[in-house]
């Protein structure tokens, strides 16, 4: 909180240079001459910033400091002006500071929301590895060749084709809370059925994972579309960065926990593990989260205004442009870009735990576990650093 203090000027002699003193003492105002007023004005408004009130020197003030008579206690009429003006100054530039501002020791809801989607990718992830360490145990069991492997870790992106546009469509309409949690929630049962799929035959697995993959095809699409509401522009690019290195920290800890789940319990044990940590993030996200900040009832005031006025806003789009989307060459540098980082991304997913089991290399868990993850941790420190 600013205070204005009086102040009083010094009875002793001093250079004639024009200063400013402070005091807490009562003090003698200036006469209410116009160059008084403006001077104290424009020293005033300095000083505010700072919770300090200063006077400056004026005729009447020389004069008392020269042995003259001292200035009349009573305010006058133009005194009384500058005490409004300056009131009035004083007023804007608190509220300045104060607009942006949240409440103090209130965690920002936003990044609850930022972090509850991170949570969501690294459960993505999680559960999208599992596979890569639990088919070579699996193949050994149910006796399926390489082209047989090849066809059940290829099921996944089946659907996972299939509804990455529908699932931002599906967003705009209904609003992300509602396609992100169920993107979690169908995935984690798909995950958590694949052992009971894959003893009832290779077809019922096929569909399976097909159906794991339409799950997760429409979490990216109904994450923008949350982050776009609830993250300003300021700070939409950390925010961006830290949801997507949930993947990469999901593909570590898949890749790390699975081959012990595997010694410890057998390989269904991986999958009913990481598939019941789904309904747990999706309990949470049912209470906690809001497809906009404007459907929180538990937001503050401060945090809501900061975020209406710094997002950029629109009606859902009815109609997609395609052909002038795909007449543009920096979409076409885009897309191939992205396709040949998928590619490189999920041969390693998919083929490097079967790659290091079928050259041979005889290594103990833990190693086996710190050379498959090693490329992905590198990948989600790189990812919030840059």
């Amino acid at each position: 909180m600013l205070h204005l203090l009086p102040l009083s000027f010094s009875a002793q002699c001093r250079p004639p240079r024009r200063r400013f003193v402070l005091d807490g003492a009562s003090s003698q105002r200036p006469g209410p001459g116009l160059g008084a007023l403006g001077g104290s004005i424009r020293v005033r408004r300095r000083a505010l910033r700072g919770g300090t009130d200063v006077q400056p020197d004026t005729p009447s003030s020389s004069s008392h400091r020269d042995g003259g008579e001292p200035p009349h206690s009573e305010a006058g009429d133009g005194d009384d002006g500058s005490g409004a003006l300056l009131a009035s100054v004083r007023q804007l530039l608190l509220d300045d500071a104060a607009e942006g501002k949240e409440e103090p020791g209130q965690f920002p809801k936003r990044w609850a929301i930022v972090f509850l989607c991170f949570s969501a990718f690294l459960l993505c992830n999680m559960d999208r590895v599992n596979m890569s360490i639990a088919i070579m145990p699996m193949s050994a069991e149910f006796d399926w060749n390489p082209q047989t492997v090849g066809l059940i870790q290829s099921s996944f992106f089946w659907g996972y084709l299939l509804t990455q546009i529908a699932g931002g469509i599906w967003a705009d309409k209904v609003g992300g809370k509602t396609v992100l949690g169920f993107g979690v929630i169908w995935w984690s049962v798909a995950t958590a059925l694949t052992p009971i799929a894959a003893k009832l035959g290779l077809p019922f697995l096929l569909v399976v994972r097909a159906f794991m993959g339409i799950g997760e095809g429409v979490a990216m699409p109904a994450m923008n579309n949350i982050l776009s509401k609830w993250v300003p522009v300021s700070e939409r690019s950390r925010s961006l960065a830290l949801v997507y290195s949930g993947m990469y920290l999901g593909s570590v800890t898949g890749l790390a926990f699975s081959p012990f789940l595997i010694h410890k319990f057998g390989w269904p044990s991986v999958f009913y593990s990481f598939g019941s940590l789904g309904t747990v993030w999706f309990a949470t996200w049912v209470t906690k989260a809001y497809s906009t900040p404007l459907e929180d009832p538990g937001i503050s005031a401060e945090e809501k205004k900061l975020i209406t006025t710094q997002t950029t806003s629109g009606e859902p789009v009815t109609t997609i442009p395609w052909r002038l989307i795909l007449s543009k060459p920096p979409v076409w540098a885009l897309i191939v870009c992205h396709f040949c980082h998928n590619w490189g991304t999920f041969i390693l997913l998919t083929w490097m735990p079967t790659y290091y089991n079928q050259v041979g290399l005889s290594i103990i868990i833990f190693q086996f576990t710190i050379m498959n993850s090693n490329p992905f941790l590198y990948k989600d420190i790189r990812h919030n650093l840059l």
